[in-house]
C-alpha cells in the first residue's frame, strides 16, 4: 500500500468526523432546547429530611392508647401480608416463619420445630405487646441479625390492629396494657 492510499483513508475518516461535527453544530443552531423551568418539585436536603422524620415519630400515640382503639377485624385484614410466611391457626405448620397462634407471652425464639436465627434466640424474654409493636415496626432494627426479610409496618394504628388480631389468637388472651 502506498502513501497515496493512506492519505485517502485518513481523508475519508477526517471528512466523516467533520461532517458529524458540522451536522451537530447545525442542529444546535436550528433547534434550541427549552430550559426545564419550575416543573416538578424541589426535593428536601438530607438535613431537612432527617429533621422532619423525628417529629413524625414523636407524634405517634403511645401503644396503650393505640391498642384501646384497635380493631381486630382490621388487624386480620392487615395480617394477610404476614400469611405468606406465617400461619395463624392453633398447631399450624411452620412456613418460612413460625406459627403465630398464641405468640403473646410466648418465649422469643421458642416455637417448636422452627429454626430461628442466632440473633432471635439470643434476644431472650417473652413476647409482649410492646416488643411485638417494635418488631412489627422494624424487624431488622429490633432484632439485629434476624433473617426475617419483611420491611415492617410503618403505621402505628395498623400495628395496633394487628396486635388486636393476635390477641384473639389465644386460648388465654393477654390483656392490653392500660392507657
Amino acid at each position: 500500500m502506498d502513501s497515496f492510499e493512506l492519505n485517502k483513508i485518513a481523508g475519508a475518516v477526517l471528512g466523516a468526523l467533520l461532517l458529524a461535527m458540522g451536522t451537530g453544530f447545525l442542529a444546535e443552531l436550528i433547534y434550541k432546547p427549552k430550559p426545564a423551568g419550575d416543573r416538578g418539585y424541589a426535593l428536601p436536603a438530607a438535613e431537612e429530611n432527617a429533621g422532619a422524620a423525628a417529629p413524625a415519630a414523636a407524634k405517634e400515640e403511645p401503644l396503650p392508647v393505640r391498642l384501646a382503639s384497635a380493631d381486630a377485624a382490621k388487624g386480620q385484614a392487615a395480617a394477610k401480608k404476614c400469611m405468606a410466611c406465617h400461619s395463624f391457626e392453633k398447631g399450624g405448620p411452620n412456613k418460612v416463619g413460625p406459627d403465630l397462634y398464641g405468640i403473646v407471652e410466648r418465649p422469643k425464639g421458642s416455637h417448636e420445630g422452627f429454626n430461628y436465627s442466632a440473633a432471635m434466640k439470643a434476644k431472650g424474654g417473652n413476647w409482649t405487646y410492646d416488643d411485638l409493636d417494635h418488631f412489627l415496626h422494624a424487624p431488622k432494627q429490633y432484632v439485629q441479625g434476624t433473617i426475617m426479610a419483611f420491611a415492617g409496618v410503618p403505621s402505628g394504628a395498623e400495628r395496633a390492629d394487628i396486635l388486636a388480631y393476635l390477641k384473639t389468637l389465644s386460648e388465654k388472651p393477654v390483656d392490653f396494657p392500660k392507657p
